[in-house]
């Protein structure tokens, strides 16, 4: 009877862990889009109704650049912050639907589960070739997942990562699509010291398994997404994506109540340089420039080639003061810069001229900032070209 018993709980305990895999799989099917995944990944390991880690980081490996990145952290900084936390999910009956949705309704991920912990696990970042010194690197070649118990956690408590998380019980998972290692969850209990058991790592080993390819498939269709939305010479956003990109960015500008401002930028003369070197040359020049934007701009703008030798540069949370002295300090930045055979240009330089709109003293509108902006532009080449106007 007592091991029919036995049985029966293990059977119950089985179904509940199945349950659980179950719906955060379901929850990652719904999205395609990689920051929202993550925070599903991670709200199955840390929620009460998942597997109910007190907390949760979720690194990348970027191949290309040879590191292992943090990408996102859910756990709270202290034992009364994570008390805060789960009387206001227990009382208002929150399941894992309501806590992804109430990631997916915010406009940055920013609410009452994420803390600022995610922005230090975001500041995280080990070389991929890193070797005794770095537990993730060790996870990331060997493919295996690793268990630091009390016991054995000690001979690793000078590695970057145990200085940062102070834990005394961790683990490490790796995240795999198709025999292929592209990340890795950390997970601990640092408020509740509960043991982690051998069910727990069975759980969070086949949720990983769902995670890996969860994320393959995101990032697949991001890069589609950008080769569809890129335009091919510059590999700036194209003239669609910024349509797009400042129609969506005027609505979060409207709903938050915050300025934006619009950059119509053309190279002076550029006629005359094609006309002289003809348009290969004239590419070069572009898809130069183009670099130039990108490094001088901020990781929150967004830069696109508008058409033929104009570019755009869509600035959110700025004013028109603001974006004045943005421009004036890309445009001589252009004009410092040496670009092949600009003596070709009557004024022996390559210069631009730009116009500045912003909302929403400028217009509404995606139509009206553009045609305020483009207003200004022209006024600045009525003004002598190399010129600002706003």
């Amino acid at each position: 009877m007592e091991e029919l018993n036995k049985l029966k709980q293990e059977l119950e305990r089985t179904k509940t862990e199945l349950g659980i895999l179950y719906e955060i799989s379901n929850a990652m099917r719904t999205t395609l889009k990689l920051d929202e995944i993550l925070y599903i990944i991670l709200t199955g390991v840390t929620a009460h109704i998942g597997l109910g880690f007190n907390r949760a980081l979720l690194f990348l490996i970027n191949e290309k650049e040879g590191f292992i990145e943090g990408k996102m952290g859910i756990g709270p900084h202290s034992g009364e912050e994570a008390n805060r936390i789960w009387r206001q999910i227990e009382g208002e009956k929150m399941d894992l639907d309501d806590l992804i949705n109430a990631y997916k309704s915010s406009d940055n991920g920013e609410n009452g589960f994420e803390s600022g912990f995610s922005k230090q696990v975001r500041g995280l970042k080990v070389a991929f070739s890193d070797t005794n010194e770095n537990l993730l690197s060790l996870v990331a070649r060997e493919g295996m997942p690793l268990h630091l118990s009390k016991e054995t956690i000690g001979s690793y408590r000078n590695t970057p990562l145990l200085q940062f998380l102070k834990s005394e019980e961790l683990v490490l998972i790796p995240l795999k699509a198709k025999d292929k290692i592209n990340g890795i969850i950390v997970a601990d209990n640092f408020i509740t010291r509960e043991p982690i058991g051998k069910d727990d790592l069975h759980m969070l080993t086949m949720l990983a398994n769902q995670a890996g390819l969860a994320i393959e498939n995101s990032q697949l269709y991001e890069k589609t997404l950008m080769q569809a939305n890129l335009d091919s010479l510059t590999e700036l956003w194209n003239h669609g994506y910024f349509q797009y990109l400042l129609l969506s960015e005027l609505e979060k500008s409207r709903t938050i109540k915050s300025p934006l401002s619009l950059i119509l930028l053309d190279i002076d003369y550029f006629k005359v340089y094609n006309d002289h070197l003809g348009h290969q040359a004239g590419d070069k020049i572009l898809r130069e420039l183009a670099d130039l934007l990108k490094n001088q701009s901020r990781k929150m703008d967004f830069v696109c080639r508008y058409g033929g030798e104009e570019f755009g540069m869509i600035l959110p949370q700025t004013d028109k003061s603001e974006a004045f002295l943005i421009s004036e300090r890309l445009r001589m930045d252009i004009e410092k810069h040496t670009f092949m055979h600009e003596d070709i240009f009557p004024t022996k330089k390559l210069t631009v001229s730009i116009g500045v709109a912003s909302f929403p003293e400028d217009g509404l509108l995606p139509a009206e900032l553009i045609s305020a902006s483009d207003k200004n532009l022209y006024q600045a080449k009525r003004k002598g070209r190399n010129n600002t106007c706003c």
